[in-house]
């Protein structure tokens, strides 16, 4: 029964150190990129709305967040889920639309602006 508690606490403390790992991983992907001066306010705004609330980004924004690139934009999500205001969402839920708002800003991106 003493092994069974020790599996216990190697467990408990591996994956306590791999969350850590995990967001300092985050943290130094965010620093070493400089991803958090690569876009306006306004944009930050839309983007997130889009992703963990229900709103749109719209062209000029997508312009920005492919600008800031997906590295800047995977870390940037998994570090603001990594924070305790959002415990309560699903992380799956939200890396796929995470996924899915960068897809299509690159598919409103790549695609001929409508004529005037």
């Amino acid at each position: 029964m003493a092994s069974l508690n020790v599996y216990s606490v190697l467990v408990v403390l591996f994956l306590t150190c791999g969350a850590v790992m995990a967001t300092k991983e985050n943290s130094r992907i965010v620093k070493e990129n400089n991803c958090e001066t690569k876009m306006g306010l306004p944009c930050v705004i839309e983007a997130f709305t889009s992703i963990f609330e229900t709103g749109s980004i719209f062209h000029k924004c997508c312009g920005e967040l492919v600008v800031l690139g997906k590295v800047c934009h995977s870390a940037l999500v998994k570090r603001t889920l990594e924070n305790p205001l959002f415990k309560d969402l699903s992380p799956a839920a939200i890396i796929a639309k995470s996924i899915q708002t960068w897809n299509n800003c690159l598919a409103l991106i790549d695609s001929p602006s409508p004529s005037a």
